[in-house]
């Protein structure tokens, strides 16, 4: 299969509403990750619209690349972190735009590439970086040094984990003998850590730890709230941003500056969504990855 066929972009049809494209405007994909937000956009803003997107995974990039490629000089791409957003569009010569998409979810490709280390659901290296060429550290190496008490406090706030404490202590004692350096290894620890009874119904044991070690790895809620700063900046008066999100702390982040900038004097945005709009019944049955998506926009005043 195709990776179009594997890709299938959340909530796209919420955002083109609130984006609403249109020839002659400018867009940025601030995550642009395998393409499938930005290819329609530029399907929508033909035949004049254009596209600059950025993205920090090189791999998903050169996929995106070759996906766009038929929109000719209508789309620019670089590789680059969007905590740097302003600064990239002022060395490339864009903006300011129209509409602004960030989609914050791990791509279908990142999760189901066994050598990248986000899933257990394929053995493969402790990786989890988004960015490979990067200076931060691997999972492997975030283990390996970090102490039990932050380790914890990691699991506890960006994974919601329970049994922060227990799983944060197996990890400490087990890396006395022998480094973590494969998923399964992982998830075979978190298993043997969470008492069988305890075990989440809907999901798998280890998700939760995965998830939060992935954050940890990324600074992922660190950057987003620089990200969005430059965002709005980069926006023309009447120019929207939207944000998809797909873990609460994430939303909390979003939520709570849409809301700084909407009641600030003057006013930076309009809100466009009161509350978050969430998936459709009918996309989480196509695509259950949509589960936990929650988007939320605003208009530049």
């Amino acid at each position: 299969m195709t990776i179009e066929g594997r890709h299938r972009p959340v909530l796209l049809e919420e955002a083109l509403a609130i984006l609403q494209p249109r020839s002659g405007g400018r867009y940025l994909d601030a995550t642009v990750g395998l393409g499938g937000h930005a290819e329609a956009i530029l399907v929508e803003s033909a035949p004049a619209g254009r596209l600059c997107g950025i993205d920090r995974d090189a791999e998903t990039l050169d996929m995106a690349k070759d996906r766009l490629k038929r929109f000719g000089s209508r789309v620019e791409l670089r590789q680059g972190d969007f905590v740097r957003l302003g600064a990239i569009a002022t060395e490339n010569g864009w903006g300011p735009f129209d509409g602004i998409l960030f989609d914050l979810g791990v791509s279908s490709f990142q999760l189901d590439n066994a050598s990248r280390g986000f899933s257990f659901m394929r053995d493969g290296p402790l990786d989890m970086r988004m960015d490979r060429q990067g200076d931060e550290k691997s999972a492997t190496e975030l283990l390996a040094g970090i102490s039990e008490r932050e380790l914890a406090r990691i699991l506890r706030d960006y994974g919601e984990e329970r049994w922060a404490r227990r799983i944060a202590a197996r990890i400490v004692q087990e890396r006395r003998t022998q480094p973590f350096t494969s998923t399964a290894q992982l998830a075979r620890l978190v298993a043997a850590a969470v008492p069988r009874r305890a075990w989440p119904r809907r999901i798998h044991v280890a998700t939760r730890t995965f998830q939060a070690l992935r954050i940890a790895v990324n600074d992922e809620l660190g950057r987003l709230s620089h990200g969005l700063q430059d965002a709005v900046e980069s926006l023309v008066v009447g120019g929207r941003i939207c944000i998809i999100s797909f873990h609460s702390l994430e939303d909390r982040i979003v939520k709570e500056t849409l809301r700084g900038w909407a009641r600030s004097e003057p006013p930076r945005v309009h809100l466009l969504t009161k509350r978050p709009v969430a998936p459709t019944e009918r996309e989480i049955e196509t695509n259950p990855r949509a589960r936990s998506a929650k988007l939320r926009a605003a208009e530049r005043c």
